[in-house]
Formats: C-alpha cells, sequence, structure tokens
C-alpha cells in the first residue's frame, strides 16, 4: 500500500462541534483532515446575515501553538520577517512563513502573550508548519500544539453587542480594537478573545477550552444577531475582502510581493534582511516582479473559478485564484496573478470560462470595504 493510500484512508478528524452542526441542519464535507461545515440555509443567506448582523463561524480546525523559551524573539525573528521590538503585550499581527527562496509555506497570525508568542496558522498546513517550526527553532524553543483549544470566530455589526453580554474581564470586550486581544471569561470559562477575523467585518476571534465550544456556541447563538454560518459564506466573504486564502492565492510557489504583501514583511527587516528568502524578497521590493496579484471585476454573473486563464487579445497573461459571484456587489469577482505589464487599476482583461471570454477589468481591492474598528 502507497503512502498516498495510507493517507488517503485515515479517518476524518471531527470537530468539537460536529454533532451541534450536524443537529442544526450543517451540510459538512472533508477539508484539511476534518469533517467541515459548508453551509447551513445558504451560502448567499449566510453571507448577508453575516454582512448586516453577526455569524458565528467554527474555525477549530486551525492550528493554535504557543512557543516559549530563552531568547523567544530572536529565535523567531530567524524564521519570521516580522519585527517583534515592535509587539507589544495584548497586540497580533499578520506575518509569514516563509522558505529559503522566498516563497510562501503559509500565513499567519502572531499574539505578544506574557512571555510567551501565540500563533494561529491554518488548518491545511499546520502539521507541516510545526515540523517546519521545530526543525528550524533552537531546541531550547518549546512550541505546544493547543489542540484542546478550539477556536471561534464571531463575525459582523453587531458581534460587539452579542458578545458583550457574556464576555467578562478587566476590560470591556468593546474597548477592544482591530488586531488587540484579552483575556476574559465565558459562561465560567477562561478565553481569549482578539478583534479579528477574515471576513472583512469587525468581529472577533475567541479561542476557548474544547470541552466549553457547545456551552458557549450555544450562549451566542441564542442571541437575536448570531445564527451559525458555514465555512461557504466565510470564503465568499474574504473573497469580497480581498483576502488570500493560502493554497489557492499563496503557495511555495509565491512570493509576498508578488501577493501584495509587503506589510507582512515590518520596515525594520526590509532594511536589516535575515529572514528565510530575504535575498530574493529584498531583490523584489527594490526592481519590482515579473507578476502581480490583482483583483477583477467581471461582466455578466457568470463566475470565473480558480484555474481559469486570463488573456490580453490572444496572449494568455495570467490565472485565476479565487473567484465567485459577489452576493454584496451583484456581479462576479475574481483575483489572479497576471504579468506586471497588465497590472493596472482598468486594465481591460478577458478570462476564458467554459470556453467563452468574459471581459474583466483590474479593479482595486479589498472589492467591498474592511469594516473593522480601530477606535472612535
Amino acid at each position: 500500500m502507497s503512502d498516498e493510500e495510507t493517507i488517503e484512508e485515515l479517518p476524518l478528524e471531527l470537530l468539537p462541534l460536529d454533532a451541534w452542526h450536524r443537529a442544526r441542519g450543517a451540510r459538512m464535507v472533508p477539508f484539511a483532515g476534518y469533517e467541515m461545515l459548508i453551509q447551513y440555509e445558504g451560502i448567499v443567506a449566510e453571507h448577508e446575515w453575516t454582512r448586516n448582523s453577526a455569524g458565528l463561524f467554527d474555525v477549530t480546525h486551525m492550528g493554535q501553538l504557543l512557543l516559549s523559551g530563552p531568547d523567544l524573539d530572536a529565535a523567531v525573528e530567524a524564521v519570521l520577517p516580522i519585527d517583534l521590538s515592535t509587539l507589544k503585550a495584548g497586540m497580533q499581527r499578520y506575518s509569514l512563513l516563509l522558505d529559503e527562496n522566498g516563497g510562501v509555506l503559509d500565513d499567519l497570525m502572531v499574539s505578544r502573550w506574557p512571555d510567551q508568542l501565540h500563533l494561529v496558522v491554518n488548518g491545511a498546513t499546520k502539521w507541516d508548519d510545526i515540523g517546519h517550526l521545530r526543525e528550524h527553532l533552537p531546541d531550547e524553543i518549546t512550541l505546544n500544539h493547543l489542540d484542546e483549544q478550539a477556536l471561534l470566530a464571531l463575525q459582523g455589526p453587531k458581534a460587539v453587542d452579542a458578545l458583550a453580554r457574556h464576555a467578562k474581564g478587566e476590560q470591556p470586550v468593546s474597548a477592544l480594537t482591530f488586531m488587540k486581544f484579552g483575556r476574559f471569561t465565558m459562561a465560567g470559562h477562561d478565553v481569549t478573545i482578539a478583534r479579528a477575523g477574515y471576513t472583512g467585518e469587525d468581529g472577533f476571534e475567541i479561542s476557548l477550552p474544547a470541552k466549553a465550544a457547545v456551552e458557549i456556541a450555544d450562549l451566542l447563538c441564542g442571541e437575536p444577531e448570531v445564527k451559525p454560518i458555514g465555512l461557504g459564506a466565510r470564503d465568499s466573504l474574504r473573497l469580497e475582502a480581498g483576502l488570500p486564502l493560502y493554497g489557492h492565492d499563496l503557495s511555495p510557489e509565491t512570493s509576498p510581493i508578488e501577493a501584495g504583501l509587503l506589510f507582512g514583511i515590518n520596515k525594520r527587516r526590509r532594511q536589516e534582511g535575515g529572514f528565510p528568502g530575504a535575498e530574493r524578497i529584498l531583490r523584489e521590493i527594490a526592481e519590482g516582479t515579473a507578476r502581480r496579484w490583482v483583483g477583477l471585476a467581471l461582466d455578466g454573473r457568470l463566475p470565473a473559478r480558480e484555474g481559469a486563464e486570463v488573456f490580453a487579445g490572444p496572449g494568455k497573461v495570467g490565472t485565476v485564484t479565487s473567484g465567485g459571484f459577489s452576493p454584496t456587489l451583484g456581479h462576479p469577482i475574481a483575483m489572479a496573478y497576471v504579468d506586471s505589464a497588465h497590472a493596472a487599476q482598468g486594465t481591460a482583461l478577458e478570462i476564458e470560462v467554459r470556453g467563452k471570454r468574459l471581459a474583466a477589468t483590474v479593479t482595486p481591492m479589498p472589492f467591498v470595504p474592511h469594516r473593522y474598528f480601530r477606535g472612535s
């Protein structure tokens, strides 16, 4: 039996809320080694509910890692292009795990806990990430996989109202601003809440004991503003928000610079280097890249999906990495890597879908403005 056959026959893991989702009529499919919920009542209805009220997403498949040990910041800066000297207690930041050639192995969030760093990595790559970090961090650094923690995301303009009724801490949860976090209790359980998410809306991510997941999910969905939402709507929301999805828009074949993720390489690190792939990345910052990741607005109603080819006249100039119909805008949108010569805003292109050429225009991202709460 081959290794591939062995992997395919491994049983899928169940989320702590698996039975909870099924009891509410969720459609479940295999993804990232789990049985994952795609939708409840329908992707468009769930998308619009989140935009207008508050949706509860189960993202427990993500990996939560805790790093500690001597000279922790220096050890992590040798692996990630992050400037930890500017990451203060109670703050989190987007960063990138890069290979030696500057290709993206994963994108992740880093939070400053007391004497520790908390990482949230993508579910489909978490085991590879753990192996990579253990290989490249010094032996003195301890890496704990918090596999007994669940992760829920409460997203939407009314999320703060619903969460504030149940999260108790030294400060009200409403005092958190975008990319800040704090420790709270909910129904007697210790939880960590960050004002963040991957929908483009204001919202929160709640790290909590897996054993408390059902109780807290019931608590939140008992509020009139909140409904459980599947990952289909999370994908359509992140597409409208112009946010990349690892394994689709990002991969070891893409660099952060061509993907428009310069902000993920902090200013001091751009000046000093000293992180994996620095030679290529610093060269691309100075000289530019042969291709760029862009947003595309399509005419008509037929969406372009990942893998569709992009043309300028008779010549192929790129490939779609994510695409779909935008419920908010009422027309299809897509994201693609295209030759830099055709990446300027307003450039008219065509996408081939089912043997037809669809008119598309390079457009700014996000397609729908972000509504993160940065303070009054």
